[in-house]
C-alpha cells in the first residue's frame, strides 16, 4: 500500500484517467516546437562529421588514430564502455525498480528505455570501428561451416562484447516495445487522423485491453524482466572482462566486475535525471515528473556514489597491499600524481565528492543545480573510463616503450557523431512517441494521487 501522507504524491494535479491521456499525448498532437528543429539540426550535424570519421578510418584503417605501440585502445574503447554504462539505466531503472515494485519509477520507465536502446546503438559501433576492416565483421558470428572448419575465437573477448550487446540490445528493445503496446492502442483510439490510427493500430497488434490481455501483458513483464535483470549485471561484467583478465598493472583485478556494474548504473542513473529534467521542462510534465521522482533519483546517485567512492579507495588500498611496483607506479606515480592528473582527480571530483551535495535537502530540491551536478557525473564517468584504458597502456613493464595517447580529430568526430545519433533518437522518440507510459500511470494513479479527482468523477 502506497502512503501519499509519508512518501508523497506521485501524480499531482488532481489527474482524472482522461487527463492523463491528454497531457502525455498533448505533444504528438502539436505542431512540432522551434526548439526540436534546431536541436535535431545539430544532431544532424554532429552525425554527419561522425560519419566523415567512420569513412575516413574504414578507407584508411585505424592508423589515422591517435593510437600508439603501447595505447592500442583509445577513445573508441572509452566511448564504447561509457555509451554502454549509460545503456544500463533505462533497464536497470524498469526492471529492479518493477520487480521490487516501486510506484514511483512509472513517470520515468519509458523515457529510460528508451535512452537505453540509442546508446546501446550508440555502443555497437565502436567495436565494428575498432576492427579496421568493418566487412569483416561476419567473421564474429558463428555460422555453419560451409566455409570450412571456421568458428569463432570463444576466448576473444571482442565476441564476448558482441554476444553481451545483441542480447542486451535485443532484451532491451522487446522489453521497451511491449511496455508501449497499450499506449499504442490509446492513441489509435483517440486520434482523428486516419493515417496514425493505421499506424498506430498496426504498432498495437490488435490490443483490445480485456481482462485477459492485460493478465498476460503483466505477466509478460514480470518474465521478460525478471529473465532481463541478469543482464544488467552479466553485460558490464563481460565488458570489465576485456580488462581484467589480462596482465596489465591496474587492469588486473578482481573488483572490475562490481566495480563496472555499479559505475553504469551510476553513469546511467544520471544521464536519466539529465534527460527527466529536460523532458519536464520541454513538456511542462512537472504533475507527472514530481519533484519527489528527481529527489528519489538523487538519493539513489547518493549512495551510489559512496559505492564508487570505495571502489576507488580499494584500487589504491590493493596496490599497496600488494606489494607489486608496478601497481603502485601506475596508480601513484601515473594516476594520483604524473601525466594524467588532472584526469584522475577530475574523476574523482565528479564522482565521488560532487554528489554528495545531494545529502543537502535544500541541494535535492533546487533543481538547476541538480541538473548541473547530473551533467558533472556524466563528465566524470567519461574520465573514469579515459584513467583505465589510457594509464595503464602508457606505461607498462618496459619504460624503453613509453608512450603518451592523444585522440586526433578523426576520434573526437567519431565520438561527437555517436552523440549526434543519441540526441536524434531521443528526439525522435519525443515528438513521435509517448514519454511516458500512460498505461502504468493509470495503473497507480488511484493510490498515489489525492482522491478529490477520483470523488468528482463518480
Amino acid at each position: 500500500m502506497y502512503n501519499t501522507r509519508v512518501r508523497g504524491i506521485l501524480i499531482k494535479g488532481n489527474k482524472t484517467y482522461s487527463d492523463v491521456s491528454r497531457d502525455v499525448l498533448r505533444p504528438l498532437d502539436e505542431p512540432t516546437p522551434i526548439w526540436w528543429w534546431v536541436t535535431a539540426g545539430l544532431a544532424i550535424i554532429a552525425m554527419a562529421w561522425g560519419s566523415w570519421a567512420f569513412y575516413n578510418t574504414i578507407s584508411t584503417g585505424i592508423g589515422i588514430w591517435g593510437l600508439n605501440n603501447n595505447v592500442g585502445w583509445g577513445f573508441e574503447i572509452i566511448n564504447f564502455v561509457w555509451w554502454i554504462g549509460i545503456g544500463h539505466a533505462g533497464t536497470a531503472f524498469s526492471i529492479f525498480l518493477l520487480i521490487l515494485r516501486q510506484k514511483w519509477r512509472t513517470s520515468i520507465n519509458r523515457a529510460a528505455e528508451a535512452m537505453t536502446i540509442f546508446a546501446v546503438m550508440a555502443a555497437g559501433l565502436f567495436p565494428l570501428l575498432h576492427m579496421g576492416r568493418i566487412w569483416d565483421g561476419f567473421f564474429i558470428f558463428p555460422y555453419w561451416n560451409t566455409r570450412g572448419p571456421l568458428w569463432d575465437n570463444f576466448n576473444s573477448p571482442l565476441f564476448w562484447d558482441v554476444v553481451a550487446i545483441s542480447t542486451y540490445f535485443m532484451a532491451s528493445a522487446l522489453f521497451w516495445y511491449m511496455g508501449m503496446i497499450p499506449d499504442f492502442a490509446t492513441i489509435r483510439e483517440s486520434t482523428a487522423s486516419k493515417i496514425k490510427k493505421k499506424i498506430y493500430g498496426a504498432m498495437s497488434f490488435g490490443w483490445i485491453g480485456n481482462a485477459k490481455s492485460w493478465l498476460r501483458f503483466e505477466t509478460a513483464a514480470l518474465l521478460l524482466g525478471g529473465m532481463a535483470a541478469p543482464l544488467v549485471v552479466s553485460v558490464h561484467s563481460i565488458v570489465s572482462m576485456d580488462f581484467s583478465v589480462s596482465v596489465v598493472p591496474g587492469w588486473h583485478t578482481t573488483i572490475f566486475p562490481p566495480y563496472f556494474v555499479i559505475g553504469a548504473i551510476f553513469s546511467g542513473f544520471g544521464m536519466v535525471l539529465t534527460l527527466m529534467i529536460i523532458l519536464r521542462k520541454l513538456y511542462s510534465f512537472k504533475d507527472y515528473v514530481t519533484d519527489g521522482h528527481l529527489d528519489a533519483i538523487t538519493r539513489i546517485l547518493t549512495f551510489i556514489s559512496l559505492i564508487m567512492a570505495t571502489a576507488y579507495m580499494t584500487e589504491l588500498f590493493t596496490a599497496w597491499y600488494s606489494g607489486s611496483e608496478y601497481e603502485l607506479f601506475t596508480f601513484l606515480n601515473n594516476r594520483v600524481t604524473g601525466e594524467y592528473t588532472f584526469a584522475y582527480w577530475t574523476m574523482i571530483t565528479c564522482n565521488a565528492i560532487i554528489p554528495q551535495l545531494f545529502w543537502f535537502k535544500k541541494i535535492r530540491k533546487n533543481i538547476t543545480i541538480v541538473f548541473i551536478i547530473s551533467i558533472f557525473i556524466n563528465i566524470g564517468m567519461w574520465f573514469e573510463r579515459y584513467v583505465i584504458v589510457v594509464t595503464s597502456l602508457s606505461k607498462d613493464f618496459l619504460p624503453a616503450t613509453w608512450a603518451s595517447y592523444s585522440p586526433t580529430i578523426i576520434e573526437v568526430a567519431a565520438f561527437v557523431g555517436t552523440i549526434g545519433l543519441f540526441v536524434f533518437g531521443v528526439l525522435a522518440f519525443f515528438r513521435w512517441l509517448p514519454t511516458i507510459a500512460i498505461s502504468e500511470v493509470k495503473g497507480v494513479l488511484k493510490e498515489t494521487t489525492t482522491l478529490k479527482s477520483f470523488t468528482d468523477e463518480n
